[in-house]
């Protein structure tokens, strides 16, 4: 049973609407490990959704299209069509008709899905630029897989074509992330205890191998300005690097267990992490200091209790990019949605055995992967963001909370911008 504290109502939380799911066919070795959703994914222009829906096969499908069977043909929540696309050896563009469902036999497990985008394009942090056997354009949308074997795969994503195999994690891969800056840098988080770096411009050379963790490394995220990457693993510290220098900037402490998911706020303000410890807890990244914590278990349980097993394992956090609310997936077959401003779930929906979750690019959806291999949709609880709230996300954008703290206004705005008022 889903645990509320004593203030809170249960009948009175809002139940989200669940708008559908996609489903796998069983077969009878499906019963067996290896059929589960680690992860899942939208395209950042919102033309494809992938999911690993187990035994080493990723399925992509048309975002807009899926919508549309889910919610009816009347909806306008679908996002871009992709109308062209760019053969990766630097080929013309072919106009090849909207986004068609396929798989991808990755070859093995897959943990870790990302989408890669030259869109913004970002010149390469390479210095030999005379050659390469790739030439990314601005068309061009590719799909990084993490395997069980320790390798990462780069595909296309039109064509299903494998582009790169990236070999030099010694265990699994999992998780996989991009910078937003359509540098095509990309961070894999590895159960070896280390960060990689990698450089798809430069043909997916290694650029750095961040090391700190004393152990498995589960997630990592980078900033919105791709200036800082967040990683958490098996320890209780949540590890900041400066992705210029490729060196540690702080460990925030503050979870008393595995700390198992990370994601910034779209302002880069505010970075959420999700622990066994029965937590979700919301950082200021740039001080290090605890805004709120989202609790899952009332009363909050003991370091003691918190560091050990319980039914109360927080599996996965996502940002929507709204930049308010918050979903977390639970072992205790719950999900809930957060807002900033609350300290209690704003909605909830069963899900039993939830491994992963992630809002749709325009934010009106949410997607959560299960052990069976099946992925459910939820919509988003509607709010209108107040004025204020989209003024400090477009100041914080741009600014540091160092930088806000010496702003010659009035302490309670200086609170507001800071986020201090959560």
């Amino acid at each position: 049973m889903a645990s509320f504290p004593n203030s809170v109502n249960e009948n009175e939380i809002g139940k989200a609407k669940f708008i559908g799911e996609l489903l796998v066919p069983v077969a009878p070795f499906d019963q067996k490990s290896g059929r589960e959703t680690w992860t899942v994914a939208f395209a950042p222009d919102g033309s494809y959704f992938a999911w690993s829906q187990g035994h080493r096969i990723v399925t992509l499908v048309p975002w807009s299209k899926c919508l549309k069977n889910f919610v009816g043909e009347g909806s306008n929540g679908a996002g871009p069509q992709r109308l062209s696309r760019q053969n990766s050896e630097g080929g013309t563009v072919v106009p090849v008709g909207e986004p068609r469902e396929h798989t991808i036999d990755c070859g093995d497990i897959v943990w870790g899905l990302a989408f890669g985008s030259s869109v913004p394009e970002k010149q390469s942090r390479c210095v030999n630029i005379e050659w390469h056997r790739f030439k990314f354009g601005q068309d061009q949308l590719l799909l990084a897989t993490g395997l069980n074997n320790g390798r990462v795969k780069i595909w296309d994503v039109y064509t299903g074509k494998l582009l790169l195999n990236l070999m030099d994690h010694t265990d699994i891969v999992r998780d996989l992330t991009f910078a937003p800056d359509g540098s095509l840098m990309l961070v894999s988080a590895s159960r070896d205890k280390t960060l990689r770096v990698w450089d798809l411009k430069d043909d997916g050379n290694m650029v750095k191998v961040l090391r700190g963790h004393q152990n498995w490394v589960y997630c990592s995220a980078f900033s919105p300005d791709s200036s800082v990457l967040c990683s958490v693993g098996a320890s209780k510290s949540v590890f900041l690097w400066d992705m210029d220098k490729y060196s540690l900037i702080r460990k925030l402490e503050g979870h008393h267990n595995d700390v198992v998911s990370c994601e910034f706020s779209p302002d880069g303000a505010l970075l959420a992490t999700a622990s066994y410890d029965t937590s979700v807890i919301i950082w200021d990244p740039h001080v290090g200091t605890v805004l709120l914590e989202l609790a899952h278990l009332f009363p909050p349980p003991s370091p003691i209790f918190a560091g050990g097993a319980n039914d109360r394992w927080v599996r996965s956090v996502a940002f929507c990019h709204d930049g308010r609310h918050i979903a977390s997936i639970t072992d205790d077959r719950m999900v809930r949605f957060w807002t900033i401003d609350e300290k209690s779930p704003k909605a909830i929906a069963p899900l039993t055995n939830g491994l992963c979750c992630a809002f749709s690019t325009d934010g009106s959806v949410l997607a959560a992967g299960s052990r069976d291999g099946s992925v459910h949709f939820w919509a988003c609880p509607k709010s209108i963001a107040s004025l204020q709230h989209l003024c400090r996300m477009a100041l914080r954008r741009v600014m540091s909370t160092q930088q806000v703290q010496t702003l010659p206004i009035p302490p309670r705005i200086r609170s507001y911008l800071s986020y201090q008022d959560l």
